[in-house]
This record gives structure tokens, C-alpha cells and sequence, in this order.
């Protein structure tokens, strides 16, 4: 790839890269993730300080992973007295293809695409966009091939101008962002062992995923000095079936269920309200019932999940919010059952019968704790049933477990269960009260600055990128106390928890997002704006760079001073 970038200006280099990146079929849970990251490792090698350095070109391979799926690192060593690094970062994975429809197999073909939606009269937006001939489309044009493409090329840069790099890069990109994140949690360790062995001060990470108008007309080009954090709370919702002749003596999961869902998705008066930051609602992300085919008897049991998303709030306080929210539904599923029943009995005359229709709502902790007072043996019953659900997905085999809890109990009242289950994203952002914080952002702010008054673009900062980013991995704000809230209300999680606090927190990387710019990301019509991502980008990452390092080198050697 080096003998047909090198003689290009900056913004070809990146446009060539991110083309061949989007050619790759590099679609989350595909071997495609193996053969981006191989990509991107051949690349790295190919240039001069590489051919000159290999041990400085590594892969880490995910362990227990059924695909083999792997990070790729690479390293510039600066001046060999300087400890300061800056972490590039970028994940190589993408979504799938099947929004394309009929243009499938054009999906990664930016030509092809540029071809097509220029004749587009459907919308007239991406019309224009595709006819200006400052847009790439395709398949991970904008999340985040260009991202990749924007590293590679800043890396290659430094590498050619080592007299300019005051300082270390270690550049990582890493596969699953899209699903399980299990690229940046495998790259902890690695990330842990490099500060050791090589005595790295990580200054921040610098992120490049896709930043994009947050209103019509909005060109204003975002910068994001945290991520925002995710939980999914989950909802067994166990009933009481009867016969469709008799369902008013039942206890439907379905209309808990679709009252929780009535309460909680999109309902903004549950998401944070912190003032000029972009906080979404939380969101239904699946809900069913578990009948496996038709018969005549009403559900057993329902499975309700959400996306949550978190900014400063903890886990607890989620869960807390939501059992009210659940009381409340309850009461008012129980109250609405009565009150159809007498008026049955009004209409029919037939004499009443003994029925409650009391609904127990209780969080996963909470019931655990019941059942060990009863006699029971949760832990054995949670490893047991991973184990023999293994072939499910994650999600389903947390319900699992939580039906098997339930069959355990003598009782078998109707009840909500109320767990989390994963992904779960920690949510960080730079603190004020954090002397090392407000200086990064006063020495990012005087980066982006000059930048600014060289081209003319109009920045603005922002406490939380608003989606999903692995950079939420790389610092961790809450106490063992919050962690231990969540923790205690997730089913198994010493059997499949994942996340390493401990060495999260020792890292604590800063995450500053400054991202590729481009629209409809994760749709069929994504595209990245080449002038902005190509030309104005990799001098913004650049002078950050620099800047960063220089500025803490020197912070560091005064406060030596002083001492």
C-alpha cells in the first residue's frame, strides 16, 4: 500500500485508504474483521519506519474468540527520554449490508454508489451530495473506515517527520465495536502491559469515530471530550395463563409488558437533562413473549429489554427508577384486571371467584436474597444453566437463567424481575474538579483553536459523545460501590463478565473524540464529507498531537523542577 500512497498529498492518501478500507467485507461477526485488521497490519508494515522497526507492527488475537478476531497495534517512538504517549484509536468492524436491498452487492462500492445516488430522486439531500463530489458513500465510509484511513495516514506522517514528535503514538484498532466490544476489553491488557514494560504515560486517546449535524443546516464540526455510557435493564416478566375462555382470571406478561414499554421508550422525562450536551431516551430494543406456537392458552412469560443510555447517572440509580416505574405499572395492570372483572361480573351475574392479580416487582439482587432465605441455591443453578445454554446468545441466556431462578421457587407468584444484561459501556468525561482534566482541555481547546483561525471551520465542544465508542473502556468514573450495584444485578456475572474494572482504572485514559464528518451513519445512504475528514481532520489530530505532547512533557518536567 506505501508505493501507491507515498508520493500523494495527505488528503489522497486518505481517500485511497478509505476506499480500500470500504472494499473490505469487514461486517461485525465475520471472518470479513479478520481480513480488515490483516489489512491494516499489512499496511502499517509497509511503511519505511516499520520495514526499519517491525517489532513495532503487532497483532493481538481476542481470546476464546470463534473467529480469531484481533487487534492491531502499531508504535512511533519519539525522543528516547519521553515517556508521553497519545493513543490513536479506531474500531475496523462494521454493520451489516442487508439495508442496501437491491444495491447489496454494491454496498462497498463507492463509485458504484456516487453512480447511483446522483440519479437518486427520492431525496433530494443525498442527491445533491452524491453530485457535489465531495461525499464518498458506501458501507463504512463514515463509521469508521475513514477513521482508520485518517490514523493511518497521520501515522505514516509522523513516522516520515519523527523530528516533529515530541513524543510517542500508539495507534490501535480494534474488532466488535459494534456488538460486544470485545477488541478494546482484550486491548486493556495489552494496553496495561505497554505502560509497564515501556514506562508509557498515556497523555489521552484520540478517537476518530463519526461526528455528524446535529440539526438541519448544521455545519458546525463536533468535538467530544467523553462518552456517553450504556446499560440494557432487562424485565422477566412471569404471569398466570389461562385459557382463552378465562382470561380475565389471568395474569397476561404481554400487558405488563406493553404497559412498561408504554412508560419507558422514548419517554424523555427519564433521560438526563444536562445542559447543551445531546441526551437521547431510553429505547425498546426487544420484546416477546416465549410461546414457541399457537395453542389457545394465554403466555407464560414475557422478555423485555431496553437501551439505556447513562451520562452521570449510576446503575443504581437506573434500577431504582426503573422498579418504581415498574411498581407503578403493576398496580395499574392490577387495578385495570379488577376492574374488568367486576364489570364481567356485572354483565354476567356469575358469582365471584377469590382472585388477586398482585404482580411482585423485585430487582435481580433483591430475589437472589429470597431465594438463598428459602432454602435455595442460586449460584449453582446460574453456572449450571450458562453452561447449558451456551449455544444462545448472551441476552437469552441471562433470561434463561432468570426463568431457572424462577422454576426454583416454591411460590411461583406472578412477578417482574427486573436484571441487567450485556453490553454494558462505563460512561467518563473530564471531570472539573480534576486538575489533569481541565489542563487537557484547556491544551486540546488551544489546539483546536488554531486550527480553527487557519481554515476557517467553526468547532464546538461538547462532555459526551451521544452514541456508543469504545473510548467509554479507557477511564472509569464510578466507585466499587456503583460498580457493585450493577454487578450484583447481572446474572453471572463471575462466570461471564468481561470487563476488567480494576485495570480500567488504573489506566484512566482521557478519550477525546474528534471525529471523521459525514451522515446517516449505520443507513444505506452513510457517506463521509471528504473535505473536512480528508484535509481538515489530519492537521486537527496533528497539531492536537503535538501540542499535547509538548505541553504535558513540559508540565511534567517543571512540576520535576519544583520538586
Amino acid at each position: 500500500m506505501y508505493n501507491q500512497i507515498k508520493n500523494m498529498p495527505m488528503e489522497e492518501r486518505i481517500e485511497r485508504l478509505t476506499k480500500a478500507l470500504v472494499q473490505i467485507k469487514s461486517i461485525n461477526g465475520t471472518s470479513g474483521e479478520v481480513e480488515v485488521a490483516t489489512f491494516i497490519k499489512d499496511t502499517l508494515s509497509s511503511f519505511p519506519y516499520f520495514q526499519k522497526h517491525p517489532f513495532y507492527v503487532w497483532e493481538q488475537v481476542i481470546p476464546n474468540d470463534p473467529l480469531d478476531r484481533k487487534n492491531v497495534f502499531c508504535f512511533i517512538k519519539g525522543k528516547s527520554d519521553i515517556e508521553e504517549t497519545v493513543l490513536f484509536h479506531a474500531h475496523l468492524d462494521t454493520v451489516g449490508i442487508e439495508d442496501f436491498g437491491p444495491l447489496k452487492e454494491y454496498a462497498l462500492d463507492s463509485d458504484k454508489l456516487v453512480d447511483y445516488f446522483s440519479m437518486y430522486a427520492f431525496n433530494t439531500e443525498v442527491q445533491e451530495d452524491a453530485r457535489s463530489g465531495d461525499w464518498m458513500f458506501g458501507r463504512g465510509s463514515v463509521d469508521m473506515q475513514s477513521g482508520i484511513a485518517v490514523h493511518l495516514a497521520n501515522v505514516l506522517h509522523f513516522s516520515e517527520h519523527l523530528n516533529e514528535l515530541p513524543g510517542n503514538i500508539l495507534f490501535m484498532a480494534n474488532s466488535d465495536e459494534e456488538s460486544q466490544h470485545a477488541g478494546i476489553l482484550s486491548a486493556i491488557s495489552e494496553l496495561k502491559r505497554l505502560k509497564e514494560e515501556q514506562h508509557l504515560n498515556y497523555v489521552a486517546a484520540i478517537n476518530t469515530d463519526f461526528i455528524t449535524p446535529l440539526y438541519d443546516g448544521d455545519s458546525t464540526r463536533y468535538i467530544y471530550t467523553g462518552a456517553a455510557g450504556k446499560l440494557l435493564p432487562c424485565f422477566y416478566i412471569y404471569g398466570r395463563e389461562v385459557h382463552v375462555g378465562d382470561t380475565l382470571a389471568g395474569i397476561d406478561p404481554n400487558l405488563i409488558a406493553s404497559e412498561l414499554t408504554r412508560r419507558i421508550h422514548n419517554n424523555i422525562s427519564l433521560a438526563e437533562n444536562i445542559e447543551g450536551e445531546l441526551i437521547l431516551p431510553p429505547s425498546c430494543l426487544y420484546q416477546r413473549d416465549n410461546k414457541e406456537a399457537y395453542n389457545v392458552q394465554t403466555a407464560v412469560s414475557s422478555y423485555l429489554y431496553f437501551n439505556y443510555f447513562i451520562y452521570e447517572k449510576t446503575a443504581k440509580e437506573v434500577m431504582d427508577q426503573l422498579i418504581q416505574i415498574s411498581v407503578s405499572a403493576c398496580e395499574d395492570v392490577e387495578n385495570k384486571l379488577s376492574d374488568y372483572y367486576e364489570e364481567f361480573l356485572s354483565r354476567t351475574g356469575l358469582p365471584k371467584k377469590d382472585l388477586s392479580w398482585n404482580i411482585q416487582v423485585v430487582s435481580l439482587e433483591d430475589y437472589i436474597e429470597e431465594l438463598v432465605h428459602k432454602g435455595i441455591d442460586p449460584t449453582t443453578c446460574i453456572q449450571e444453566t450458562f453452561q447449558q445454554y451456551k449455544h444462545l446468545e448472551l441476552r437469552m441466556r441471562c433470561f434463561k437463567v432468570i426463568e431457572e431462578l424462577q422454576r426454583l421457587d416454591p411460590e411461583q407468584r406472578a412477578r417482574v424481575i427486573v436484571f441487567y444484561a450485556p453490553p454494558y459501556l462505563p460512561h467518563n468525561y473530564l471531570k472539573e474538579e480534576s486538575v489533569r482534566d481541565q489542563q487537557l482541555l484547556d491544551m486540546v481547546k488551544e489546539a483546536v483553536e488554531k486550527v480553527a483561525v487557519k481554515t476557517g471551520e467553526t468547532f464546538s465542544f461538547k462532555k459526551f459523545f451521544p452514541y456508543l465508542a469504545d473510548g467509554s473502556f479507557l477511564s472509569l468514573h464510578e466507585t466499587d460501590q456503583e460498580i457493585e450495584a450493577f454487578t450484583r444485578n447481572f446474572p453471572g456475572w463471575d462466570t461471564i463478565g468481561t470487563i476488567p474494572f480494576e485495570e480500567i482504572r488504573e489506566l484512566n485514559i482521557p478519550s477525546i473524540n474528534m471525529g471523521v464528518y459525514g451522515k446517516d451513519g449505520h443507513k444505506w445512504t452513510e457517506r463521509v464529507y471528504k473535505p473536512y475528514t480528508f484535509q481538515v481532520l489530519p492537521m486537527l489530530i496533528q497539531q492536537t498531537t503535538v501540542h499535547l505532547l509538548k505541553s504535558f512533557h513540559s508540565a511534567l518536567n517543571n512540576k520535576h523542577s519544583i520538586c
